[in-house]
C-alpha cells in the first residue's frame, strides 16, 4: 500500500448543442474551412457587441438540474483576461464569482458523492494548427458556447474519475444538452491532482493537466502524475504548482507552464452584456422538460418488464433509444421482447455508435409495438415475429404487408401432430441420430416443422412432441 493517498478533482468542459454560438448567430457545426464560421462578434472586433443566447443558459440550467445543483437566481458574466494566440480579443467572456449553477453532485457506484462545485457558462476560444513549422489560427471554434463543470477533489483514483467522467457524458447525452464526442473536442477534462498522506486531511500542491480528450488518456495521465509527485516526495523535493500536458507517445505528462491564480486574470463584470435573471417558473419549467431520471427509469423497466440492468444500460445509452423503447413496449406484457428486438435486430443493422445515437430505423415503435402485441396474444411466435420484422426493417412497411390470416391463425393440436409425423416420416435418419443420442438431431426435425408453418407452431411445444414421438416408436 502506498504511503500518498491521491486527490483529484476535474474542469469537464462541454460544448452545448446549440445551433449558433454563445454571442453571435454563427453556426456552431463541427468542421468546415478554416475561419468560416466566424463574425466580428467571435473574434472580437472594435465596436461588435455581443448578445448573449438564451438557449445556452437554458442548456446550462438543465445540467445544473441533473447535477443536483442549485439555480441562480441572479448572475452575471465576466470578463477573463489573458493573452494566447487562438484567443483574438485577448480576453475569454466567462463567468467568476456570480455563476449559474453551484453545489451539485455526481454520485458513484462505490457511494462517493463528487461535489461539484459550479456550473458555469462561457464562450471557446479558437484552435492553433500546427504544421511544418508554422503555426495557424482558426478561428471556427471561437465564441462556441461551453458549460464548464468544476469538482471538488473528492476523487481518489483513477477508476473514480474514469467513473464521473463516464456518468458526466451520460448525463448530458441523456438530457440533450450536448452530445460529448471527446474525439470532437466537444467535451475536454482539466485534471487537477495532487498527493498527501496517508490519514492527512491537508491537501497537497497540485498540478493542472490540461485538455484531455480520451478517458483513456485521463486514467493514463493521472497514475503517470500520481507517481511522478510520490517520487519527488520521497526524494525530498517539492512538487511545483504548474500546467502539465500529457504526452501520448510516450505515455508520460509535461510541464507546460507556470499555474495561474484567478488575479492573474484580472477578471471584472462583462460591460457589454446584462445581468442574468432566472425566474423559479424558468428553472420549473426547464426541470419539468427533462426526461425522466435514468435511476428512476431503469428501476420502473425492471419493475415493469423484468429488464436487466445491462440491457437498461444499453438501451439508456443514447435517449433517443430509450424513448424508442418506450413507446415500443407501451402496454405489452412481454416488454423483454422489444429490448430484445432493439438490442438485437436493430442494433445489429447499426455499424457505429453514432448510428446508434442517431437511432434512424425504418419501423415507427407504434409498428413495433403492433407486431409484438401479436406475439402477447399468442397469434405468433417470436420466430416469426423476427422474421416478419427484418422484413419490416429491410422496406419500412407495416406487419400487415407480410402477414396473413393464415399466419395469424395460430396451429391446433391436431395439425402440429399431423406435421410431426410428416416431420419423422421424411427425416427418418434425424429420427435414428437422436435414438442414438445426438441430441441436437432433434433440432433438424423441429425446422421441418417451422418451415412447413412458416414459424407460426411453437417450437418448444413441437420439440417435446417429437420426442415423445420418438420414443413411443423405439
Amino acid at each position: 500500500m502506498s504511503n500518498y493517498e491521491l486527490v483529484a478533482g476535474l474542469e469537464t468542459h462541454v460544448e452545448l448543442a446549440t445551433k449558433t454560438k454563445i454571442f453571435c448567430s454563427c453556426t456552431t457545426e463541427f468542421g468546415g474551412e478554416p475561419n468560416t464560421h466566424c463574425c466580428p462578434v467571435c473574434i472580437g472586433l472594435p465596436g461588435s457587441l455581443p448578445k448573449l443566447n438564451k438557449k445556452v443558459v437554458e442548456y446550462a440550467i438543465m445540467a445544473g438540474l441533473a447535477t443536483h445543483c442549485d439555480i441562480a437566481e441572479v448572475s452575471k458574466m465576466d470578463r477573463k483576461n489573458y493573452v494566447y494566440p487562438d484567443l483574438s480579443k485577448a480576453y475569454q467572456i466567462s463567468q467568476y464569482d456570480m455563476p449559474l449553477c453551484t453545489n451539485g453532485y455526481i454520485q458513484l457506484s462505490n457511494g462517493r458523492k463528487v461535489r461539484i462545485t459550479r456550473i458555469h457558462i462561457e464562450e471557446d476560444a479558437g484552435k492553433l494548427v500546427h504544421s511544418r513549422g508554422n503555426t495557424y489560427v482558426d478561428y471556427n471554434r471561437g465564441g462556441v458556447p461551453l458549460i464548464e463543470i468544476v469538482s471538488e477533489p473528492d476523487i481518489r483514483s483513477p477508476e473514480e474519475a474514469k467513473e464521473y467522467v463516464e456518468k458526466m457524458q451520460f448525463l448530458m447525452r441523456y438530457i440533450g444538452v450536448s452530445d460529448c464526442k471527446m474525439e470532437e473536442g466537444s467535451m475536454r477534462c482539466d485534471v487537477n491532482i495532487s498527493v498527501r498522506p496517508q490519514g492527512s486531511s491537508q491537501l497537497g500542491t497540485r498540478t493542472e493537466i490540461k485538455n484531455m480528450n480520451s478517458i483513456s488518456f485521463i486514467t493514463k495521465a493521472m497514475a503517470y502524475e500520481y507517481d511522478r509527485q510520490c517520487d519527488l516526495l520521497d526524494s525530498g523535493e517539492k512538487v511545483v504548482q504548474e500546467t502539465r500536458r500529457y504526452n501520448e507517445a510516450d505515455e508520460c505528462t509535461e510541464s507546460m507552464r507556470g499555474k495561474e491564480d484567478a488575479q492573474d486574470y484580472r477578471y471584472f463584470p462583462e460591460p457589454d452584456l446584462p445581468t442574468i435573471h432566472v425566474s423559479h417558473k424558468s428553472v420549473e419549467r426547464l426541470r419539468k422538460s427533462l426526461p425522466e431520471d435514468p435511476r428512476e427509469r431503469a428501476e420502473r423497466w425492471e419493475n415493469q418488464y423484468g429488464i436487466s440492468d445491462t440491457d437498461s444500460q444499453q438501451l439508456m445509452r443514447y435517449r433517443s433509444v430509450a424513448d424508442y423503447f418506450d413507446k415500443a413496449a407501451a402496454g405489452l406484457e412481454n416488454g423483454k421482447a422489444a429490448a430484445s428486438c432493439i438490442l438485437g435486430q436493430m442494433f445489429r443493422r447499426m455499424e457505429t455508435e453514432a448510428d446508434k445515437e442517431a437511432f434512424a430505423v425504418t419501423v415507427p415503435p407504434e409498428n413495433l409495438n403492433a407486431l409484438l402485441e401479436l406475439l402477447d396474444a399468442g397469434k405468433l411466435r417470436m420466430n416469426l415475429v423476427k422474421s416478419t420484422l427484418e422484413k419490416m426493417l429491410d422496406t419500412g412497411k407495416p406487419l400487415s404487408a407480410f402477414l396473413t390470416e393464415k399466419d395469424l391463425a395460430g396451429i391446433d393440436d391436431k395439425q402440429l401432430d399431423a406435421l410431426c409425423h410428416e416431420a419423422l416420416q421424411e427425416n427418418p435418419k434425424a429420427a435414428e441420430d437422436y435414438r442414438a443420442g445426438k441430441e441436437k438431431a432433434v433440432k433438424s426435425l423441429v425446422g421441418y416443422v417451422m418451415k412447413s408453418t412458416r414459424g407460426r407452431a411453437d417450437a418448444q411445444k413441437t420439440e417435446a412432441l417429437l420426442k415423445q414421438l420418438i420414443a413411443a416408436e423405439a
